[in-house]
């Protein structure tokens, strides 16, 4: 269930549960709210839905696991790469199918802490969420709020969570264009990435967090990331670089710079983390 973990925004995510090795989303799918449980049983995923939305969900679970993800071409040569490749060559680039599930939270994350980032996808749901269908209910599990309900809510109701005008803003544009967004999932990556940056508020590292998710884009590297050139740089060339030399260093592997971001990720070989870690930020509301 590799595949799945980006979508879990911190061990307190109401729209995620992992319960006896089964995980649990609430998710917003386009037929409406669905409940759906996925547990890997021997080399099976067996999986099971809830709500108006179920049927989309049990129908698009083996994408959003990675079926129609294709690193063939992919053949890593650097030595750290390629131990990473061995050792989790049977993870994949899921396509979540929902580019609104994917662009809350990455906006929400825009140059904050993972803390604030976190809490404020908390408690956006569980403030503005519902409850998810089934027994979602019982596990807890809180729908993300849909576009509308987004819209609804007043901007001393965003500080209190506590989410920045800067963020809440940007929010608050995307749903009013949610539904063309959608189409995105059907054109090339270019166009889906200029589509997402048109967007004031949107830039290069938003909408590579939400392609990556959303439209299972295994190229979509987080240019802009605090730390994301830094650990693929200091990986493969022993030393932390910017974004400039990132690129330049992942220029052969065209198509897959997504991918090489992951499996260093999943191999946990990254830049040496040192000092004290960025506090979150004391002055809203919240």
């Amino acid at each position: 269930m590799q595949s799945w973990s980006t979508w879990r925004r911190g061990t307190g995510d109401p729209s995620y549960r992992v319960d006896a090795g089964a995980h649990w989303r609430a998710l917003g799918t386009p037929t409406g709210a669905a409940t759906l449980r996925a547990q890997v049983v021997g080399e099976e995923v067996v999986a099971d839905a809830w709500g108006p939305g179920a049927e989309w969900a049990l129908a698009e679970l083996p994408r959003m696991l990675g079926a129609e993800d294709d690193p063939s071409d992919f053949a890593p040569q650097h030595p750290v790469l390629a131990a990473a490749w061995r050792a989790h060559q049977h993870a994949r680039i899921g396509r979540g199918g929902v580019v609104w599930a994917a662009a809350v939270p990455a906006v929400l994350e825009q140059k904050v802490t993972g803390q604030e980032a976190f809490t404020g996808y908390r408690r956006l749901l569980r403030r503005f969420g519902e409850p998810a269908p089934g027994p979602g209910a019982d596990h807890d599990l809180r729908l993300p709020p849909t576009p509308e309900q987004i819209r609804a809510i007043a901007s001393w109701e965003w500080l209190r969570l506590p989410v920045d005008a800067a963020r809440s803003d940007t929010i608050q544009r995307i749903a009013r264009v949610a539904p063309s967004l959608e189409r995105t999932l059907e054109e090339p990556a270019t166009t889906a990435d200029q589509r997402l940056r048109s967007i004031p508020g949107v830039g290069a590292w938003t909408s590579a967090e939400i392609r990556q998710r959303s439209h299972g884009d295994p190229d979509a590297v987080s240019v802009g990331d605090f730390h994301v050139a830094r650990s693929i740089t200091y990986a493969l060339i022993g030393e932390e670089r910017d974004d400039a030399v990132m690129l330049e260093i992942l220029a052969p592997y065209a198509g897959h710079r997504y991918r090489v971001q992951r499996l260093l990720e999943l191999a946990r070989v990254g830049h040496p983390r040192r000092g004290a870690r960025m506090a979150p930020r004391r002055h809203l509301p919240g």
